[in-house]
Order: C-alpha cells, then structure tokens, then sequence
C-alpha cells in the first residue's frame, strides 16, 4: 500500500525533457559556432563560439542535474513497485553517470533495471531496444567528440554532421525514455493505490 505522495514523477519528467532538448539544441548550435571561428578566425567569431559554448554548459548542467533528480524519483518508486530489491544502491544510481569510462556502459543497466521495475510487462523487446538504440547514440556521439578533438578535426563538415545527427538522436530517443518510464510508473502506481470502499467510510454513530 502506498501513501498519496507517491506519485509518477511528472512535473520532474516534463523539466528533464525541455532540459535535455535544449541542451540537445545548443549543442548543435555550439559545434557550428566553433567550426565557423576555426575556418575564419575572427574577434567576434571568437566570442560568438565562446558565447554558445558557455551556454551550452550551463544547460547541459542543468539537463543533468534534473535528469538525475527526475531518475532518482524513478528508481525509489521502482523499488516500491518491485516484489524485490533493485540491484546496486540509490547513490551508485546516480554517481555512475558521472564516473568517466564506467558512465559508457553502467547507467544504461540502471535504466533497464527501473523500467524493468515500473510495472508488469515492462523491458519488452520495444524497451529494451528504445533503451539499447538511445544509449549507443549517446555513447557514439561521446565517442566521435572525443576522438575528433584529440585529432584536431574540430573542423570538419563530416564530424560536425555525424556528431550532431547523433547528438539530436540521443535527445530525442532520451526525451522517448522518460516519457515511457514515467508512464509506466503512473499507470502502476495508480493500478496499486487502494481504493476507499464502504469498509474505509466514517460509521455514523
């Protein structure tokens, strides 16, 4: 039985969607930015790329903070809704997004083990794939950055339009993760709420 205060995260849900779509955005727009101040560089070219970098940060920030928050809800309701404990702890649910090499491959087990926990029937083939097809976006766009900037290829066309193609789809598939989560936990936590019968009501004396 659960208190009226357990509820499917969906003010949290909403904010991590525009979040991430922001970020998503200004991403794209940051690495256009900096490819055009790298082939003509220039004083405002300059300032027009370290504008969009600053405000990219501090929305990616942002994005992670209430994604994190917003995953965090999910997992504490998973745990009420799952007949067993969830596999790791609550802090290692969050601090493994932010360990470098471990945040390639851990969180998407963590994502997996809460929707496999939100309800019955969840992690489906689609699940699993919406999940597994986001998480190799995410972690190929992490990939082509890293190796195009330690080769100095900050300029090309080919890996502005590869990081950004995956950039974009990473958002969009992580904005399809959180919707379906959240729906899966409101559809169970409302299937599990006791309903007040006659039993519940006042006796009149």
């Amino acid at each position: 039985m659960y208190g009226p205060a357990v509820k499917a995260p969906w003010t949290l849900a909403r904010s991590a969607q525009a979040a991430v779509a922001a970020a998503a955005l200004a991403d794209v727009y940051r690495a256009v930015t900096v490819r055009a101040h790298l082939l003509r560089p220039q004083d405002t070219s300059l300032r027009a790329s370290r504008r969009a970098s600053m405000v990219y940060v501090d929305l990616m920030l942002v994005a992670i903070v209430l994604f994190l928050v917003w995953f965090s809800r999910c997992r504490r309701n998973a745990q009420l809704l799952s007949p067993g404990p969830l596999p790791g702890s609550a802090a290692w649910a969050v601090f493994a997004w932010l360990i470098p090499v471990f945040n390639l491959w851990v969180p998407r087990g963590l994502v997996l083990d809460v929707h496999r926990a939100s309800g019955p029937g969840a992690t489906g083939k689609s699940d699993r794939v919406l999940v597994n097809v986001w998480w190799a976006a995410w972690a190929g766009h992490t990939v082509v950055v890293t190796v195009g900037t330690r080769l100095g290829q900050g300029a090309s066309l080919t890996l502005l339009l590869v990081a950004g193609g995956l950039d974009l789809a990473a958002g969009a598939l992580a904005i399809a993760v959180i919707q379906r989560v959240t729906a899966r936990q409101a559809t169970a936590l409302t299937a599990t709420l006791p309903v007040p019968g006659a039993v519940d009501l006042p006796r009149l004396s």
